[in-house]
């Protein structure tokens, strides 16, 4: 995953405005610090559509 880190640091997470923060296991994810959920990347584009997330187990 090739994000800018510049990016990084401004987008948040459309469900609870948390920090967001690269899948600890390589997989093409941001994940939500407050909530948990899993936002898909797909090209080096972050989907942030809350419809499209992966939720917390």
């Amino acid at each position: 995953m090739n994000i800018d880190q510049q990016l990084l640091s401004i987008i948040v997470c459309p469900a609870c405005h948390g920090e967001l923060s690269p899948a600890p296991d390589g997989v093409e994810e941001l994940v939500c610090q407050g909530c948990g959920n899993a936002y898909p990347v797909r090209d080096d584009i972050p989907v942030l559509l809350v419809d499209e997330a992966r939720k917390p187990a």
